[in-house]
């Protein structure tokens, strides 16, 4: 299986070239499907180590449906397929024009959640135009354990989010643990309640000591490992609550920060559906190409699932 791994502010995207599983040629989103209910030791043989790493994002390429696009995509990581994923998309991008499959400019790429527009600015900088976000429920409150209550909103960008602002906990490198515990907890409580459906992704927000930013972020991901990156379907999400509170005017751009320290550049237009599109600027950077190897006989040659 060839692969080419990069990161985009940290987080690790794999993009799978070849040797991945025959998901027939329907809509994105049944392959996606598909993927997810029959095809779980390969997802995971290729995000859990040893091969993969912890916060490993998979992007599998597929023909696309829609004939204006450069590739069609399926995102998924260890815990789950994913609709859509930013910090993905921008690795994606950049690792395509790595290989001389697209250059600068605008090129289209179809994802289970629907087509969204990558502009290559340069090698490593992309801007990505996703799909239509929106805020679907507002002041949701949960009781969680050892955190009392926690009320953010429920919102849609690429994937289901519950956004928390402020923080309950300090946004800090150094609380990573804390957080990770926090946000879990907090996921089980919104499921407990009828959200699990909604939302698989979790963020925490606080302030920046970094001058220029909006604020730092702090995102669980499915797969219980923490968004080294500001997350692109996140911050998406994240574009329409601040829109729908009309605290971020249409086309005017903020700098949202990760728990680690990397950065995105956001903005938005207004959505044919009342929601709004996020236009998510990011730098990426090609870090190995290599061929994967499965031994029938190796004991972990689907990953080691703890």
């Amino acid at each position: 299986m060839h692969v080419i791994d990069s990161h985009t502010g940290g987080e690790p995207t794999r993009v799978i070239l070849d040797g991945g599983p025959d998901l027939g040629a329907g809509p994105l989103a049944e392959r996606a499907a598909l993927l997810a209910r029959d095809h779980v030791d390969f997802t995971r043989s290729v995000s859990l180590e040893p091969r993969g790493q912890v916060a490993m994002v998979c992007a599998l390429l597929v023909p696309p449906v829609d004939p204006s696009c450069v590739t069609g995509v399926i995102y998924f990581d260890a815990g789950a397929v994913l609709g859509m994923c930013g910090h993905g998309t921008i690795g994606l991008a950049v690792t395509l024009a790595h290989m001389g499959r697209v250059g600068p400019g605008a090129h289209r790429i179809e994802t289970p959640a629907g087509v969204v527009t990558v502009e290559v600015l340069d090698a490593n900088t992309v801007t990505v135009t996703n799909v239509e976000s929106c805020r679907l429920r507002a002041d949701v409150s949960v009781e969680v354990p050892g955190l009392g209550t926690v009320t953010g909103d429920v919102a849609y960008g690429g994937n289901g989010f519950f956004l928390v602002d402020p923080s309950p906990l300090p946004v800090t490198p150094g609380n990573l643990r804390a957080l990770t515990d926090a946000t879990i907890a907090t996921r089980e409580a919104l499921k407990a309640a009828g959200h699990g459906n909604e939302v698989d992704h979790v963020i925490f927000y606080g302030p920046s000591d970094t001058p220029g930013v909006h604020s730092r972020n702090f995102v669980l991901c499915p797969d219980d490992a923490y968004d080294r990156s500001p997350c692109g379907t996140g911050s998406s999400a994240r574009l329409a609550c601040l829109a729908a509170r009309g605290r971020l005017p249409a086309g005017q751009e903020i700098v949202q920060e990760s728990v680690i320290g990397s950065s995105y550049r956001l903005s938005y237009a207004p959505g044919p559906g009342g929601g709004v599109i996020p236009s998510i600027t990011g730098r990426a950077y090609v870090m190995a190409e290599s061929t994967l190897l499965f031994d029938p006989a190796d004991p972990f040659r689907n990953g080691i699932p703890v």
